[in-house]
């Protein structure tokens, strides 16, 4: 099922709840796309997307991903939104007063290949949301039939916080109607397994002291990745495109969501994760 004919989108997600924190004149100079998308949510994303290695070992694994980033297109500007949250640039003095930096993004990268020809891969990052989490969410196609009103099954990689896989699926609820609802198969890491879980950057210096290099970046991987990003950076940069205005605390810009809705993804509106305790 992990193909253009099961899968109706794939969303990386990235959301922060917080501002700059101190390094606005930092964030300055690169923006969230440099600063996460580029390299952080397209690493994932070459990891969901690339085919299966021929072993585990670094230099398989990388030759995989660095296929799948050559399949992707640059993207284009239409296929992108930017943002800005009220504040940003009030809250730092070391922010230039009229800065077009963004501190949201969400693009649509399309992956010519095919095993994904034809599904939208949307990254989505910032910073000043509602929330903070990191996650794929891969949303398969709706079904045709009886329940073909039914919302979309998801299969959630939740990696932060609270690490969890879980997938969203429709079932018939008990009794005796034929009312269906969502539900999910959970498998939350800290409920399941009695491990401590270690941070991102323990997990890589553990790495470095074993000669790992799975989860560094090769040289023409870091080519192919800037290949689908630079030419939307320099539009951005010579057009002087500005952001749209985003409340802090919220969802980020309605035109996120309207850009995605295009591309078919369907939001569930009564669906809840993590389940509220009784």
């Amino acid at each position: 099922m992990w193909n253009r004919h099961h899968v109706a989108s794939i969303t990386i997600t990235f959301k922060e709840d917080i501002g700059t924190e101190g390094r606005g004149g930092y964030f300055d100079e690169y923006g969230i796309i440099r600063d996460v998308m580029q390299n952080h949510l397209t690493q994932v994303l070459s990891l969901v997307a690339m085919e299966p290695p021929n072993s585990l070992s670094a230099e398989d694994v990388r030759d995989e991903k660095v296929k799948v980033l050559k399949a992707a297109k640059p993207i284009k500007p239409e296929d992108c939104i930017i943002g800005q949250y009220q504040g940003y640039i009030e809250e730092d003095e070391k922010v230039a007063r009229d800065s077009r930096m963004p501190t949201f993004a969400t693009a649509v990268i399309h992956i010519n290949n095919a095993r994904w020809s034809g599904v939208p891969f949307i990254l989505k990052c910032g910073k000043g949301l509602n929330e903070r989490k990191a996650e794929i969410r891969v949303q398969f196609k709706s079904v045709p039939g009886i329940y073909s009103n039914a919302e979309r099954n998801e299969l959630v990689f939740r990696i932060q916080p609270n690490e969890a896989v879980y997938y969203k699926v429709n079932t018939k609820k008990p009794g005796l109607s034929e009312e269906i609802g969502m539900s999910e198969l959970d498998l939350t890491y800290k409920e399941r397994f009695e491990v401590r879980l270690p941070d991102a950057y323990e997990r890589l210096i553990y790495d470095v002291i074993r000669g790992d290099h799975n989860l560094f970046v090769r040289g023409d991987e870091l080519d192919a990745a800037w290949r689908i990003f630079t030419p939307l950076l320099h539009h951005l940069e010579k057009e002087k495109v500005k952001p749209i205005s985003y409340k802090f605390g919220s969802r980020g810009p309605e035109e996120s969501d309207q850009l995605i809705n295009k591309y078919g993804f369907q939001r569930s509106e009564n669906y809840q994760w993590p389940k509220a305790k009784a």
